[in-house]
């Protein structure tokens, strides 16, 4: 059996905790300034041991951890959710259905344009040009 880890590189704990697909989004994602240890701003080099807290700003949330086992590499996601016990507040939930209502009303609301336009979209564009300056 392995000897656990003292201390783990924190762009190597985050990838293994499955919170970035990648180490180098993970390091992207220090250097962002989006990963805080104890409060203070981490970059991807500083160590992070069991019982540090972070706050990480992931996918449009805020997110308070408790890094509870050190790992380097990444893990099937049912062990990687072992590896932190994040802290979720009554006030956090109440955000976080703000926000899943915020992102349906945006769906729903979304052009149907993507990328350039076509000839057809081009002159309905001219046309409403025109209607405007002339009108």
């Amino acid at each position: 059996m392995k000897e656990p880890l003292e201390e783990v590189r924190l762009d190597l704990w985050l990838f293994a905790a499955r919170f970035y697909k990648t180490r180098s989004q993970a390091g992207k994602a220090c250097n962002g300034n989006k990963v805080k240890i104890n409060g203070l701003t981490a970059k991807p080099h500083k160590t992070v041991r069991t019982g540090d807290k972070l706050t990480i700003h992931h996918r449009g949330r805020y997110r308070n951890l408790e890094i509870l086992r050190l790992e380097k590499r990444g893990l099937p996601p049912a062990l990687a959710r072992e590896l932190y016990h994040e802290e979720i507040s009554r006030l956090d939930s109440e955000s976080e259905e703000l926000i899943m209502m915020m992102r349906q009303l945006e769906k729903r609301n979304r052009s149907a344009f993507k990328g350039r336009p076509t000839k057809r979209d081009r002159r309905r564009m001219d046309q409403l040009r025109d209607e405007i300056n002339n009108g």
